[in-house]
């Protein structure tokens, strides 16, 4: 079976690809996505302190570089790695509110 191009995917395909990629690939290189996005929360609130008091959840960070993905995407909507990594940050962003959610709820 030969390797298709990304806009020969189909609608499964494309959800498998990031599965693969969101559960896989990114985990192995960069670790924990909570411990990440918590991370990526600490500099940005770093960098933001001096406009005031800017407090930044990991779920905020999905949200962020979801719209960064988007803003990338007007750029170039044929930028099929954009539209991936849209997903990957959605899903991303939905298990850690969920987490949040229980941990809220005991």
């Amino acid at each position: 079976m030969s390797v298709k191009q990304s806009f020969d995917l189909t609608k499964e395909e494309i959800l498998d690809k990031v599965k693969n990629i969101v559960c896989g690939d990114r985990e192995v290189a960069h670790g924990n996505v909570g411990d990440t996005f918590q991370r990526i929360a600490d500099y940005w609130k770093a960098h933001l302190k001096h406009k005031g008091s800017i407090d930044i959840t990991p779920e905020d960070v999905a949200i962020m570089m979801g719209l960064f993905k988007i803003a990338r995407l007007e750029g170039n909507q044929y930028h099929w790695d954009s539209w991936e990594d849209l997903i990957g940050y959605t899903v991303s962003g939905e298990s850690l509110a969920i987490k949040r959610f229980k941990e809220e709820q005991k």
